[in-house]
């Protein structure tokens, strides 16, 4: 998981044809998305329509490993390949993986699920892709191919986003109110041209694979942000990103009032608010190869 969308990422969000340069800012957001939505994950994790508990997982652009550790403590037998096209996120997630001692139940693999091959990720009883999907440049060769892997039986198990979440209230801020939604229309347009498969339905697509489509759950998010600093740095980074790609849509006045939200200097930095909220969905297929 997972979450946010933004303009520098190739991946995954979670980063499978990361920028070596974006490395840093891409894991820091990931591990906030990681933390302040773990529930949330959690969640579609119990929610899977398993038979039974899966011994080996693959996550595809794993990023620093928020839907690893969730699949390894919803199944304790299991054991994890976490594959990713950054070098970075994935000494973060082994790290991660010693410090919480199951670095036995953790292989990291560097790779561009873009290439033509994938490398050699076994015969998992379960694949798992949260907010991956619409970054691969031929989807529908990346489903094909994880049908092709996946043992007889095995789940597929696509997370999508609604975009970025939203932070703040609809009347802020005081002086520019419905900011936040106009800097998202303007990434949305971004998105639509780099990032076409962004909240894209995957049923219809799993089906074309060969999958048989098991469930789809959409979980929604709403969390009061008031006491929860980590919601604070979340919303500061994510709307970093949002500055990134809606920039050059945004008017003089916009584009200052979101300077303002973002300037942790500010008296109106978006880390002081204490109306701040984070409201998204995801949505989940689970599809079976028979």
């Amino acid at each position: 998981m997972t979450p946010a969308h933004t303009p520098h990422q190739g991946h995954h969000e979670h980063g499978h044809h990361q920028q070596h340069g974006a490395d840093h800012g891409q894991a820091e957001i990931l591990d906030l998305d990681a933390e302040v939505l773990a529930g949330h994950i959690a969640a579609i994790t119990e929610w899977l329509p398993l038979k039974t508990g899966p011994r080996q997982i693959v996550d595809l652009a794993s990023g620093t490993g928020a839907g690893t550790f969730a699949l390894l403590d919803r199944f304790p037998e299991a054991h994890v390949i976490a594959v990713d096209a950054s070098p970075g996120h994935l000494q973060r997630l082994r790290e991660k993986a010693s410090a919480r001692g199951v670095d036995d139940r953790v292989r990291t693999l560097q790779a561009d699920l873009d290439d033509a091959t994938w490398p050699d990720l076994g015969a998992p009883d379960l694949v798992w892709a949260s907010a991956s999907m619409h970054h691969m440049a031929d989807p529908d060769h990346a489903l094909r191919t994880v049908h092709e892997l996946l043992a007889p039986g095995g789940l597929f198990a696509v997370v999508e986003l609604a975009g970025l979440p939203r932070f703040l209230p609809e009347n802020a801020p005081e002086d520019r109110p419905g900011l936040e939604e106009r800097a998202h229309a303007a990434t949305d347009r971004f998105h639509a041209e780099h990032v076409p498969h962004r909240g894209a339905d995957w049923g219809p697509m799993l089906s074309a694979a060969g999958f048989t489509v098991e469930g789809e759950l959409t979980v929604a998010v709403n969390l009061e942000g008031s006491r929860d600093e980590a919601i604070g740095r979340y919303a500061l980074s994510a709307l970093q990103r949002v500055r990134g790609a809606a920039a050059d849509a945004l008017s003089a006045q916009d584009l200052a009032a979101l300077d303002q939200l973002l300037d942790t200097h500010s008296p109106h930095s978006i880390l002081r608010r204490p109306d701040l909220a984070v409201r998204t969905e995801r949505t989940v297929w689970a599809a079976r190869r028979d």
